[in-house]
């Protein structure tokens, strides 16, 4: 029997995010995110579910080729551009999409051979202070790309760095909204600004102006947006906001089992370097799980706090420090539920689990202090994934 965990992904969840996304934008076209293996979900897994996007957008050349041998016949976007000039000629051949954020790429853009003019995206550092050109910098940038004839469609793109919060006592996007609608207000191009927090936040706040921009008003929405964690369920914005405020659901679900049980004394601790200590006799349960398949080793698991879990659909929390292979759940609330909990018995680490019963990865997520997005994408190889249904 092979060990007692695996990830189960949910085409219907997918498909069921997606929609509640498209209520935020507007008539703005949706680029579905997909990098990083489409958050660690697997693109190939996740393709069913995000064919009602507009277009996908990824980080590399392979993933790009990916998602071309699927089918997919629409825009595919490289959120970084180009690494080297070599990689233009897949861009040719795969008809991609590029962003622009340095001098560098326009030098080998200008020196490109092909009979198929480009679509790209310039890239503007309103204020992440990442990628892109400067503001003084962006308008001279956009005129080298509209010169060349390797160029075709120039669109214009920035990214937030505050839109899951108040940063500095400031509204999270008016600033850099501000600057880009400055610099751009009489370029034409698509624009491309909201990722999956400036898009749930404020896609429905009043449109943006700027003294500059004369009277044409800036929607956050723009004329693409770039939706990413919000359709694998989880929350740009938690704990401002959980998956159910905004109607999400869990893209993915991380399963286990009980494998051994252990009766406590009062005193006796668990695991190593003894962070728990049984305040009474009780019963725990050890889950087949640990640090070796992703999940986080700095859980919290002391006595006064502790990760929440699943174990029969019943919340109880971690007790000791995780370990490579195996973790430790308290089982007395499942016994207080009415619930037996022996060997074999089901445990939910995130997402879905049975009786209808649900375990957000945000929280599990905050408890470990890190975001939902990292437990994503940290799954580890060795862990059985299967489509649900």
């Amino acid at each position: 029997m092979p060990r007692p965990i695996e990830a189960l992904i949910h085409p219907s969840a997918l498909k069921h995010n997606l929609r509640i996304i498209r209520r935020h934008t507007g008539d703005a076209r949706l680029w579905a995110v997909v990098k990083a293996d489409a958050y660690g979900h697997g693109i190939e897994r996740v393709y069913a579910g995000l064919q009602g996007a507009d277009g996908l957008a990824l980080l590399d050349l392979e993933e790009a080729e990916r998602v071309r041998a699927l089918g997919w016949r629409g825009p595919v976007l490289l959120l970084e551009g180009c690494f080297e000039p070599r990689d233009l000629e897949l861009c040719s051949r795969l008809n991609l999409w590029h962003a622009i954020h340095c001098e560098e790429q326009i030098d080998w853009l200008a020196t490109h051979k092909t009979t198929l003019p480009h679509q790209v995206f310039l890239k503007m550092n309103s204020g992440m202070n990442r990628l892109g050109f400067s503001a003084p910098a962006f308008r001279t940038a956009w005129s080298r790309l509209n010169a060349l004839a390797q160029v075709d469609d120039i669109g214009l793109m920035t990214h937030f760095s505050d839109a899951d919060a108040l940063r500095l006592g400031r509204d999270g996007i008016a600033h850099q909204l501000a600057v880009f609608a400055q610099t751009t207000a009489d370029l034409p191009g698509h624009r491309s600004l909201a990722n999956s927090a400036a898009l749930l936040r404020h896609a429905h706040r009043p449109l943006e102006t700027h003294p500059a921009a004369g009277s044409e008003p800036l929607s956050v929405a723009a004329d693409w947006v770039r939706a990413g964690v919000a359709l694998y369920g989880a929350t740009p914005d938690y704990p401002d906001h959980s998956a159910a405020h905004w109607s999400l659901r869990p893209a993915m679900s991380l399963h286990s089992r009980l494998v051994a049980t252990q009766q406590l004394q009062a005193g006796d601790t668990v695991g190593y370097g003894s962070l728990y200590t049984a305040p009474q006799a009780m019963r725990i349960g050890i889950v087949a799980c640990g640090y070796a398949d992703g999940y986080p080793r700095h859980a919290a698991v002391d006595n006064q706090h502790g990760t929440p879990i699943l174990v029969d659909g019943v919340r109880t929390r971690l007790v000791g420090r995780v370990s490579m292979d195996m973790l430790a759940v308290d089982l007395e609330p499942i016994r207080a539920a009415g619930h037996n909990a022996e060997i074999g018995s089901p445990v939910t680490l995130w997402g879905q689990g049975p009786h209808q019963s649900h375990l957000p990865i945000d929280e599990v997520a905050h408890a470990a202090g890190t975001i939902g997005y990292e437990l994503m994408c940290a799954l580890s190889r060795r862990v059985p994934v299967r489509i649900d249904g």
